[in-house]
């Protein structure tokens, strides 16, 4: 199983299809295409032994690649509350920046005290939260509150926790952190200072080391099959995928995908979704209805569960 990596190609919106031909006889994969009038942005997987050819191409065409290193990482980003109000809440700046280096995020809104009623059940958001890759939960300003009473959300949470807050804490002072990142807590107006940019820098950098060492965990017992593979059999096999408004219909993850797709409609067609090698995706995943807007999720299983790799 070739070892991917991911990039980020920006360049002429023209030419990119050379490109995109070169990368597929690789064995690489195109995860995401956004074209503006000018130019064309490419997250690409790339065959760590091509990146030289790929580069080359791309010098070519006169665009410009960079790595991306959270390409096929999803991240929740987490908030305690996401009141209604006109100030500019920082989980949305935290979920923005964690997209340029090509995460997909989605914002998980927790409401407490009076507005318990009409909030998630607290296991619902467990197993919402346990679907993604690694948890980003931003905190405020107040140095007891993060060390004692805010870890009480963790708790069932299986996936690395990141958090955000405004004091300059080690991360562990903070109980069932994995990591903590300090400078960004509530603010008034969006992260835009030298301090904040700062601190978004070192959290991107911060959750790309927590990726690379769950790839590296992953590459000890790969995964029977690549989920950028099973991205490509569904967009070739189920053609309703291109129909979907979402920017991202296929959301790749460390060791899956989820499908913007109704799972009472689908999940049978993903199920029996065929390999050239032979076997069906249900063989080498576990397929079941996703806590998101019931879409599909998948999760593949390792290669020592299914005795093979593809």
């Amino acid at each position: 199983m070739a070892v991917l990596r991911p990039y980020l190609y920006t360049g002429g919106v023209h030419k990119h299809g050379l490109l995109i031909e070169l990368l597929e006889d690789l064995g690489g994969y195109i995860i995401q295409k956004v074209v503006t009038g000018t130019e064309v942005n490419l997250i690409m997987l790339i065959p760590e032994k091509d990146i030289g050819i790929v580069k080359k191409q791309s010098d070519e065409l006169l665009g410009i690649m960079t790595e991306a290193p959270l390409t096929g990482v999803e991240i929740a980003v987490v908030s305690p509350t996401l009141a209604s109000h006109h100030l500019p809440h920082s989980a949305c700046d935290i979920a923005e920046y964690l997209r340029h280096p090509g995460a997909n995020t989605n914002m998980i809104g927790l409401a407490r005290g009076m507005g318990r009623r009409v909030s998630l059940s607290m296991d619902y958001e467990r197993k919402l939260i346990n679907e993604h890759d690694i948890a980003v939960f931003t905190f405020g300003s107040f140095r007891d509150c993060i060390i004692n009473k805010k870890p009480k959300l963790f708790e069932g949470i299986e996936i690395p926790i990141v958090v955000t807050g405004g004091p300059d804490l080690k991360t562990e002072e903070v109980p069932g952190a994995d990591l903590y990142v300090g400078d960004i807590g509530r603010t008034s107006h969006r992260l835009r200072k030298t301090e904040e940019i700062n601190a978004l820098d070192k959290l991107n950098e911060e959750i790309g080391k927590i990726a690379d060492n769950i790839r590296k965990q992953q590459a000890k017992d790969p995964l029977a099959v690549l989920p950028s593979r099973v991205m490509k059999e569904i967009e070739n096999q189920i053609p309703e995928i291109h129909r979907v408004l979402s920017p991202a219909p296929l959301t790749l993850q460390l060791d899956g995908l989820r499908v913007k797709l109704p799972y009472d409609e689908f999940h049978e067609k993903v199920e029996k979704l065929e390999f050239d090698e032979g076997v069906v995706l249900s063989e080498l995943a576990n397929i079941s209805r996703s806590k998101m807007k019931n879409y599909i999720l998948i999760k593949i299983k390792s290669k020592s569960d299914v005795g093979f790799a593809i």
